[in-house]
């Protein structure tokens, strides 16, 4: 379903006011998902206070520029899914590990940024990427 500037511009916001009150976010491709793993995904991510969103690329890159998450806007790349840790920093990550440990041949790319609030001084970005033992820091 294609998007109108006016709608745009709400999911830019909606992304960016999540994106300044995250503790982490995780991006990973979720090609080959299906639909039912991708809505017992999202009632996962309800429960345990992560906000998860699919949106095109060019409208994650404009919500989190300004934001702590702004380095990762050059690893958007393919149909990706954003998660945003909410209340625990590490829940973003554990609700996409999870998933990866039950669908290992379905993610074909994830990565994970993390970034500490009380200094913003650290970015972090690992990329990880098939076989799940390959692991690269960025």
């Amino acid at each position: 379903m294609a998007l109108n500037l006016d709608s745009k511009k709400v999911v830019v916001e909606e992304v960016a006011a999540y994106a300044a009150k995250a503790h982490s976010a995780v991006a990973a491709e979720y090609r080959g998902l299906t639909v039912t793993e991708l809505t017992e995904l999202r009632k996962t991510a309800r429960e345990t206070g992560v906000y998860l969103r699919v949106v095109k690329n060019t409208l994650a890159k404009r919500a989190v520029a300004g934001t702590e998450f702004e380095c990762m806007q050059d690893k958007m790349v393919g149909p990706l899914l954003l998660a945003f840790s909410m209340e625990e920093p590490g829940s973003a990550g554990r609700l996409i590990s999870d998933l990866r440990k039950h669908t290992i041949n379905s993610l074909q790319r994830l990565f994970l940024l993390t970034v500490n609030l009380s200094t913003a001084q650290s970015c972090h970005v690992w990329l990880v990427c098939q076989p799940a033992t390959k692991v690269l820091h960025c």
